[in-house]
């Protein structure tokens, strides 16, 4: 643990099994150790910030009345976890969070036996607690289920088919709603301004005192359940406003402040004894305890390794238009000063797509669904039947979750949509949930998607334009980091549209690349000549869907040894695509493979990532150096 012995009570504790024994004002200065221990290990590694700092009592007060041994404590998302782990004997390794071989940053079931189930994409949770209350009835348990979730992840349509299940399965779980206003950019729609209703209601504020009231006298929950149920009947001659969650068979309590442990655990301790499903409401601050990450929650959301904290301006004015992401969101907002069609949409990703100066410049073109994938795909796809050229910009990880609505609404109804899909390949320290490996497999399986991937800032401009000038549906993918302003290039000059391009001609072998994999290529090229090795022919695919094949089956002929790379599946990826085609048409090339193997990435950084994978120069020279029966060398990068 870094600097022992400033944090007394933290280590005196260790873990929740130690927490009964501590007073009021110990709780308070160990939330106080916890958060200076998430900030500073965060700050150092990376990770998600602002919504751990907001959660830490209430992690407190869920282990001062839950047994996470027999309990089952499910968190949505797993971005509030961090006072979680700490507290269920990860302290001392807290240190090694989202590093390779160390703690992940999200809830992981092979981690630790306290994390009941894996997460890392929105709005699971109210699901999978009815699965594990549901399992406990049918096995005659008798513990606990608790689905911690934000109000963010509770604008999903996953989450609302779980909330609507609720009454039909006949089970009781405590659902917590954790509600900061935020998701990673503040939150939108109407069940935001709902929950804003009931969090100032003053007929609510007044049920909520009851409660707390009967915390005190009551032990029977049946008996709280009755007076409760009177007690709402006479609020709602008061103007009581709707509540969905009653609506649904879900009581209603609170809302609670999400800062004071005493509170909290008092409301769980009574809905221990509560006999239907119920929904705690309890109201915290996104980066509470931590000024600049208050003053902002979207920027502190998630932190990269060795942010400093700095004053607001310092943070304001971060340049963000050298990585992809940005170059990307310059385009939209240039190609939209040009043609009223083109509309932006994100899904709770405003400030990870970059698209706060589209918002100022076009709020009426501007989209913000909420955490909503598969709705914003849909959503989309109406508004280029309607006329409009719509830009989805989405991380690929959360393209998973709306693939349905790509092919049936987007792609079998040739909507003129573009998807400019962020985060493609490897990513890092998010760890597993967090890949963006299925994009190219997925694709250019749905017939009608071009699929295509940009090597350097004149390809991008091209494929967005060349999108723009053509009625069909584009996947347009990226990685994330520092955009590549020049590879192999002259000037501005790109291969016309669905067209392979030579960026280097040899002989002997050749290597096929796309996107982010030109650049070791290249290098793999370059180190063949320095140690006389044949000079490989390398060509950028640059479209995955359809394949260039007339300049694919010139080079499967005309070389007697094929080297695909790609970061993403081998499996369904060009790979496969290539391997085939060289055995179906009769090639006497040997087809090799560099991409991720059939497994899920842990987490590490991404060099760490592609150098295990061997998408880099030594993993392409490997391969080209055993044909050609030199031993193989790991000298390059």
């Amino acid at each position: 643990m870094d600097k022992p012995g400033i944090r007394p009570i933290l280590e005196s504790v260790q873990n929740y099994k130690k927490l009964a024994v501590l007073g009021p004002d110990e709780i308070n200065r160990l939330c106080a150790e916890i958060r200076s221990l998430i900030i500073g290990v965060t700050l150092k590694n990376g990770g998600h910030l602002g919504g751990s700092l907001g959660a830490v009592e209430l992690c407190v007060a869920l282990l001062r009345v839950f047994n996470p041994e027999r309990d089952k404590i499910i968190f949505d998302v797993g971005h509030q976890t961090y006072a979680y782990k700490i507290l269920t004997d990860r302290l001392d390794r807290f240190h090694t969070l989202r590093q390779k071989g160390g703690i992940s940053g999200f809830p992981r079931r092979l981690e630790s036996k306290y994390d009941a189930f894996d997460t890392g994409h929105s709005s699971t949770s109210i699901s999978s607690a009815l699965g594990f209350a549901k399992a406990r009835d049918l096995r005659g348990l008798g513990h606990e289920v608790v689905a911690v979730i934000g109000d963010g992840a509770l604008l999903n349509g996953l989450a609302f088919e779980a909330l609507n299940n609720i009454s039909e399965c006949d089970t009781k779980i405590t659902v917590i709603l954790n509600d900061n206003k935020m998701s990673i950019s503040p939150r939108v729609g109407g069940m935001a301004e709902h929950l804003a209703k009931l969090s100032v209601s003053a007929p609510y504020k007044r049920l909520k005192q009851f409660v707390k009231d009967q915390c005190r006298a009551m032990g029977d929950g049946r008996r709280v359940e009755r007076k409760l149920a009177a007690w709402k009947t006479k609020l709602k001659s008061l103007l009581l406003p709707a509540n969905v969650f009653e609506d649904m068979g879900v009581s209603y309590w609170g809302p609670f402040d999400g800062h004071k442990t005493r509170e909290m655990e008092e409301i769980f301790e009574l809905s221990k004894r509560y006999p239907r499903p119920l929904l705690i409401h309890v109201i915290t601050k996104k980066g509470k305890g931590c000024a600049e990450a208050e003053e902002s929650p979207s920027f502190f959301h998630g932190v990269g390794s060795g942010t400093v904290i700095g004053d607001k301006a310092e943070i304001a004015n971060t340049p963000r238009m050298r990585d992809w992401s940005g170059a990307v969101s310059k385009n939209i907002e240039s190609m939209a000063s040009e043609d009223g069609r083109i509309v932006a949409i994100t899904a709770a990703m405003e400030d990870g797509a970059r698209l706060g100066s589209f918002k100022e410049r076009f709020p009426d073109r501007y989209f913000d669904v909420g955490i909503a994938e598969g709705h914003m795909l849909t959503y989309a796809a109406g508004l280029a039947a309607g006329g409009m050229k719509p830009v989805v910009c989405i991380y690929s990880t959360f393209l998973q979750r709306a693939m349905d609505q790509l092919v049936h609404d987007i792609c079998m109804q040739k909507m003129p949509v573009l998807l400019a899909v962020d985060r493609a390949g490897l990513n890092g320290e998010d760890g597993e949930t967090h890949q963006g490996l299925l994009d190219i497999a997925w694709g250019r399986g749905i017939p009608g998607l071009t699929v295509c991937a940009p090597r350097d800032r004149a390809d991008l401009d091209f494929m967005m334009t060349g999108w723009l000038e053509r009625d069909i549906p584009v996947m347009m993918r990226y990685p994330k980091g520092a955009i590549t302003e020049s590879v192999s290039r002259v000037g501005d000059k790109t291969a016309p549209w669905g067209k392979a391009e030579i960026l280097r001609h040899g002989n002997g072998a050749c290597i096929i690349c796309m996107g982010a994999t030109v650049s070791p290529a290249l290098s793999s090229a370059d180190i063949c000549e320095k140690k006389g090795l044949p000079v490989p022919t390398v060509a950028d695919l640059r479209f995955a869907s359809p394949i260039d094949w007339k300049t694919v089956d010139g080079l499967l002929f005309s070389h007697s040894f094929v080297v695909t790379a790609e970061d993403g599946y081998k499996n369904g990826g060009i790979a496969e695509a290539v391997a085939a085609r060289a055995a179906g048409s009769g090639s006497p090339c040997v087809a090799r493979a560099v991409g991720v193997d059939a497994e899920y990435v842990p987490h590490a950084t991404r060099d760490e990532q592609l150098e295990g994978q061997g998408i880099t120069a030594s993993g392409i020279m490997a391969l080209i150096e055993d044909f050609y029966g030199v031993s193989a060398t790991r000298e390059a990068g």
